[in-house]
């Protein structure tokens, strides 16, 4: 027989193509190809129990082979809550049963929401961000007016000037999309106090009949009410006309609607020309344009006064931005949005629509729900889409906010890492941290790991491409340390090559390249073949990434099982290399009869000492074994050479060991010696 060494040297070296040939192999090629063709049919936990095909290739996946028979315990670990500490599966002492709860996304799975919790909480920081910028940007504007006020000297100088002209017509309530350029020239040069001038020929002079119109409008309709109620009391009277009278009463209400809107009309005119006159008297502008010699466009009190019509005018800004009233739309918004179950729903309910459209900089009164509509049903990794069209980032932004898609229904939030993948990779960062500290550091690498992490989960909101993260090298930092794998030795080239790859493809960079973590890094993340975010499908209950796991630990399995046929220790060896990455202390190992056999074997440790109370073994471990070095592969391809050739001594005669001969100092001879002893020997020899 092989000698273990050699074996597990020879299986290490060619790992990937061992694995490939396995995956060749007749039986393991169709159990594969059967779950990929069959797990997206997939919709409950029962339909997936009730398949053992699949059942079955996934139980043995993640070593649970044993265990297949017991489908109700199984149910409940796949039904369980892993991100509650107190839910079925995180109660077990075995961590297979959580990475294989894992593996599916039958709970907490990504649900169609029209925004997630993340995403919520976002808006609200934005609207509260834009509602300061917006209180911010009116002092920037005011401050600019009184600076360059001083230094205009004609009416087309103001008029020229859009800052100025836009904070003029914005305090005397003039809508320039309804007043040429001209008009509003001519009443700047306009003397209020010269009956010929412009303003006073043109728009004060219809003042008295406007007056007498409105006083007109205003009696009509107060006989129209009058009428309307003597009406409607005659109605109760007895031998009344009815018909008639209901008659009369539409004829009224037409009167008093018909002066209702002429009284409306009217006051919006006499109003307007208020307002001119206002804008005549607030500038000294001769009738040519100019200014007197010596003369400024306005005297200091109308600044003043300009500047405070300015504010009124804006009062709905400061009173948005005012703690009170933005602590009331938030609150309505965080209600609110939680019952939102359509788009109709989002922009028929004003304390979402006009909430969203605030925090993203849009007034809500200028922008219809046919609009909004359509942006929020736009697909955004569509440059053609309709959002684009509209060239306006804050569309774009308020389309990224919420999950709708191209029918107006609910979808899932479109985001780079789903939520329990975050939650992983944050995990796996802060137990990577803590493993390569001291026992002394330990509690402060907790620490700070803990803020980077949060960080993490932070930021990744704001990932929308491979460019943005990878021009992000503390993400890619974190994402490295969080695989074990060493930031220094990466290149940024090489990552592009890694999320570039079709991980469909099995002969792509990412897939042939001998380290999967690579490839399973880029399989967690939500990107599409042009590197964007993307809403990906789901394969049945496994997304991307967990079907790639699922298939690769079947191979896995397949291997390890098969070298144990013929050698044991091959098979615990392969394991124990398989499984170093998790172990975060002695206790991991000893909770494991495989790992703990590996330790025992390496150090030649009698197996009564797993009868020892597991606090003193692990005191015994922890003086042997520095758990920190199984995350340096040299360091743990070492420790397994070892187990290799310590297992050969402990599980063969003295005659058929050359190794043990070695040890004991025999002078048996090399006579039966095969070639595998020989690197054997001379691989100890360097080594040890």
């Amino acid at each position: 027989m092989v000698t273990t060494y050699f074996g597990y040297n020879y299986i290490t070296r060619n790992l990937q193509q061992s694995l490939t040939r396995v995956g060749q192999q007749t039986d393991v090629a169709r159990e594969a190809a059967y779950y990929k063709a069959n797990i997206g049919k997939v919709k409950t936990v029962d339909d997936f129990m009730s398949n053992y095909r699949l059942y079955s290739y996934a139980m043995k996946a993640y070593g649970l082979e044993d265990m297949t028979y017991a489908k109700a315990f199984m149910k409940k670990v796949l039904e369980s809550d892993l991100n509650d500490s107190k839910s079925f599966v995180n109660k077990l002492v075995d961590k297979r049963y959580q990475e294989f709860a894992a593996a599916f996304s039958f709970n907490g799975s990504a649900t169609p929401v029209a925004q997630s919790g993340d995403q919520t909480d976002e808006m609200i920081g934005l609207y509260t961000s834009t509602k300061t910028n917006q209180v911010n940007a009116l002092a920037d504007d005011s401050n600019y007016y009184s600076a360059q006020i001083g230094n205009v000297t004609s009416a087309d100088q103001l008029l020229n000037n859009d800052r100025l002209r836009n904070y003029v017509y914005s305090a005397l309530g003039i809508d320039q999309s309804k007043w040429s350029r001209d008009t509003i020239s001519q009443v700047l040069r306009s003397d209020p106090s010269d009956p010929n001038s412009y303003v006073n020929t043109t728009f004060a002079s219809q003042l008295n009949g406007l007056n007498a119109q409105l006083a007109q409008a205003r009696s009509d309709a107060s006989d129209a009410n009058s009428k309307i109620a003597d009406y409607t009391a005659q109605l109760t009277q007895p031998g009344a006309d009815v018909a008639g009278l209901k008659v009369q009463i539409l004829v009224e209400k037409y009167h008093l609607q018909s002066s209702t809107k002429s009284i409306s009309d009217l006051g919006d005119q006499i109003t307007k020309i208020g307002q001119f006159m206002d804008l005549a008297s607030a500038f000294e502008f001769s009738s040519d344009g100019s200014l007197p010699p010596g003369v400024s466009a306005q005297t200091a009190a109308n600044v003043a006064i300009t500047k405070q019509l300015f504010d009124n005018s804006k009062s709905a800004v400061y009173s948005a931005a005012s703690p009170i009233n933005e602590a009331v739309a938030v609150r309505q918004f965080r209600t609110a949005i939680l019952k939102v179950n359509s788009l109709q729903a989002f922009v028929s309910t004003p304390s979402v629509n006009d909430f969203a459209l605030g925090a993203v900089g849009l007034d809500p009164g200028q922008v219809s729900q046919d609009t909004v509509k359509k942006v929020l049903e736009s697909d955004l990794n569509d440059p053609k889409s309709y959002v684009y069209t509209l060239k306006d980032d804050r569309y774009v932004q308020l389309a990224r906010a919420f999950n709708f898609d191209a029918k107006g229904n609910l979808t899932t939030p479109l985001v780079a890492q789903d939520s329990a993948e975050v939650l992983q990779i944050a995990r796996d960062y802060v137990v990577a941290a803590v493993k390569q500290a001291s026992p002394q550091q330990q509690a402060a690498v907790r620490t700070q790991a803990t803020k980077d992490a949060t960080a993490y989960q932070e930021a990744i909101a704001g990932i929308g491409s491979v460019s943005d993260l990878l021009a992000n090298k503390t993400m890619v930092n974190f994402i490295l340390t969080a695989k074990g794998i060493d930031p220094g030795k990466v290149t940024t080239a090489y990552l592009k090559k890694i999320f570039a790859s079709d991980l469909n493809d099995p002969k792509n960079f990412a897939n042939t390249e001998s380290d999967p973590r690579f490839a399973e890094i880029a399989a967690s993340f939500n990107f599409d073949s042009k590197g964007n975010v993307a809403r990906l499908p789901l394969m049945g209950p496994q997304k991307r990434d967990q079907f790639r796991e699922t298939q690769a630990n079947y191979l896995e399995q397949s291997l390890e099982q098969q070298q144990g046929d013929t050698n044991p220790g091959v098979r615990l060896a392969l394991y124990f290399r398989r499984k170093a990455g998790d172990i975060t202390s002695s206790y991991d190992i000893l909770a494991d009869k495989a790992l703990s056999e590996v330790f025992r074997t390496t150090f030649d440790l009698p197996d009564t000492m797993a009868a020892m109370p597991i606090d003193q073994q692990a005191k015994i471990m922890d003086k042997i074994l520095n758990v920190k070095d199984l995350s340096d592969p040299t360091k743990l391809e070492k420790l397994l050479s070892r187990f290799s050739a310590m297992y050969d001594i402990k599980n063969s005669s003295q005659t058929q060991s050359p190794v043990l001969d070695l040890f004991q100092g025999s002078s048996s001879g090399t006579s039966g010696f095969s070639d595998s002893t020989y690197l054997a020997i001379a691989k100890l020899r360097s080594r040890f």
